[in-house]
């Protein structure tokens, strides 16, 4: 068993867009809280699903930017059920000796959820057995924008400019490039999910909607993942 899991190849960072949770709720005609909190519930197994399994980091689409164009209703559920689901994390990652990072515009979330966020962050920081990447208030274009401001106000010069440069002003700059990311409920898009760093991601888009995603589908991602020959541009062997 040991020596299978040797010869594996696991991915180092996994990206998850976590779809489908009103649409998993309208097909049992529950109300759609219902399944944002069914989607909430399955965030709970990734140390054991993913970071047991020798993955490094995991990074989750919680709330995009565009996500403010829901309802009032639903926004405001989903702003309290990212408070909880934060506080929570908080004890399980205590628990289970894993990192919390929450990359995005936190500044601009409502209420006291900045600094619930901050102090989640501060919290964890000192933990070692895997990362999650809550990617909270958060757009891809919107980071590589924040990030060229920020090289504008420091002055940056044309020469200084190189993507490893760059990389440093991003939300989360010492996480690496994601390896895989996996999308539920069918779709097949990014939505604006870490951009420059899925450049070179495998994709693995999975029809179930997230709620329904069990463990099986986290060992089939690995598996998968496993008998895919990254190339990164190069010629093929």
């Amino acid at each position: 068993m040991n020596e299978e899991k040797k010869s594996k190849k696991i991915p180092n960072h996994i990206g998850i867009i976590m779809d489908g949770n009103r649409r998993w709720a309208r097909e049992r005609n529950l109300p759609t809280s219902d399944g944002h909190l069914r989607g909430y519930q399955k965030i709970k197994f990734i140390p054991e699903w993913f970071f047991a399994q020798g993955v490094k980091v995991v990074s989750i689409y919680a709330f995009s930017t565009e996500n403010w164009q829901r309802s009032p209703e639903e926004v405001n559920y989903l702003m309290k059920l990212l408070k909880q689901a934060l506080e929570e994390e908080m004890v399980h990652a205590k628990e289970k000796n894993f990192k919390i990072l929450i990359s995005g515009k936190i500044d601009e979330l409502p209420g006291d959820l900045p600094e619930t966020c901050m102090d989640v962050m501060n919290q964890t920081q000192a933990n070692r057995e895997g990362t999650l990447n809550v990617c909270l208030n958060y757009g891809g274009r919107i980071e590589i924008i924040d990030a060229i401001k920020k090289i504008i106000k420091n002055n940056v010069t044309e020469e200084q400019v190189h993507e490893g440069m760059l990389r440093k002003y991003f939300y989360q700059a010492e996480l690496p490039d994601v390896d895989v990311v996996i999308r539920t409920s069918g779709e097949q898009r990014l939505s604006g999910f870490l951009l420059w760093q899925s450049a070179y991601s495998e994709f693995i888009f999975m029809k179930k909607f997230w709620p329904d995603f069990e463990e099986q589908d986290a060992e089939a991602v690995l598996d998968e993942y496993d008998r895919r020959e990254r190339r990164f541009g190069g010629e093929e062997k």
